[in-house]
């Protein structure tokens, strides 16, 4: 066992699953990230392809509204303009239920492959194998998630109709959503259940300790968005700066390669910041179904009182 292994099948409280979250952050961010890139290279090119089209609708159809374009009073043209757009969302529709497909999958692959190997140096091969070999499970899980967030979205709206009290109510309910996904994800691959078994052992751990599930995902979730958003201050200020000097000196956009190739790249740097997220907070779940599971069945310390009379 490497002496920097985080034990996770841990029943920790709610401080301690904020502060070994950090401690697991750190210490696998760099070989997390290899994984990432190299198993993301297909979904990250069909970002920038992406990114380019919803661009140059967008910018088009500005143009076409504020009269600069030369085709301003060509219908044809502002139909192209929507068919960018079209198109483009139809490919972030497709691309996001892949990206939620396979990076959902490496992040709890990792996860679960770090716990048994008890390595922060994990084996991207090993991630992958693992992960490849519950594709079918993830299909039908994603696939699911489709209906279960058009109920959410039904109850929200509903309780958007409640002042204040509604308000609260939406954020209660979507976190625990977000939890009850998170950790019967986790179980469904940690343990290789079927979709609805680990959607029902989810519901199981997450009632049982309603609050904590809540609360680590608010917070968390919170604190991570907030590091994602310092990554974007950079790429941020760089495209805000260009478009005051667009604004200022009345550039023509629409005709200007450098307009596009700057408003693409910081869309794609904003979707890709985004994707890797969504992988970080599914590692803030992971954590989670440990603390709960070990809560709730003491498998881990029971090992280890049976280790100890063996010992002995």
């Amino acid at each position: 066992m490497k002496n920097n292994y985080i034990p996770l099948k841990v029943n920790r409280e709610f401080g301690g699953i904020i502060s070994v979250y950090f401690d697991f952050f750190k210490q696998n961010i760099k070989n997390f990230t290899n994984v990432f890139i190299s198993y993301n290279g297909i979904f990250l090119i069909g970002l920038l392809i992406t990114s380019y089209l919803l661009v140059s609708g967008f910018i088009g159809m500005i143009a076409q509204e504020s009269g600069q374009s030369p085709f301003a009073e060509n219908i044809g043209n502002e139909q192209e303009y929507f068919i960018y757009l079209g198109i483009g969302g139809f490919l972030f529709f497709v691309i996001f239920l892949g990206v939620a497909f396979l990076n959902y999958s490496l992040s709890t692959s990792y996860m679960i492959k770090y716990v048994e190997t008890k390595d922060s140096n994990v084996d991207k091969k090993d991630v992958w194998q693992y992960a490849k070999s519950q594709f079918g499970n993830v299909l039908l899980f994603v696939l699911l998630l489709i209906p279960i967030y058009m109920v959410y979205f039904i109850i929200a709206v509903i309780l958007a109709i409640i002042p204040l009290l509604g308000f609260f109510a939406q954020y209660i309910v979507q976190f625990f959503l977000t939890a009850w996904v998170g950790v019967s994800f986790f179980d469904m691959l940690a343990n290789k259940k079927g979709v609805t078994e680990a959607l029902g052992e989810g519901w199981k751990l997450v009632t049982g300790s309603f609050w904590k599930s809540i609360g680590v995902n608010f917070i968390l979730g919170l604190l991570l968005g907030l590091l994602l958003m310092v990554a974007l201050i950079i790429p941020g200020i760089i495209i805000g700066v260009y478009t005051f000097h667009v604004v200022e000196n009345d550039v023509d956009y629409t005709n200007s390669i450098v307009s596009t190739i700057v408003y693409t790249l910081g869309l794609s740097i904003f979707l890709i910041i985004a994707v890797y997220g969504q992988c970080l907070s599914q590692f803030i779940n992971g954590i989670l179904y440990y603390a709960l599971h070990e809560k709730t069945y003491n498998e881990n310390t029971r090992a280890k009182i049976e280790q100890i009379g063996q010992n002995d």
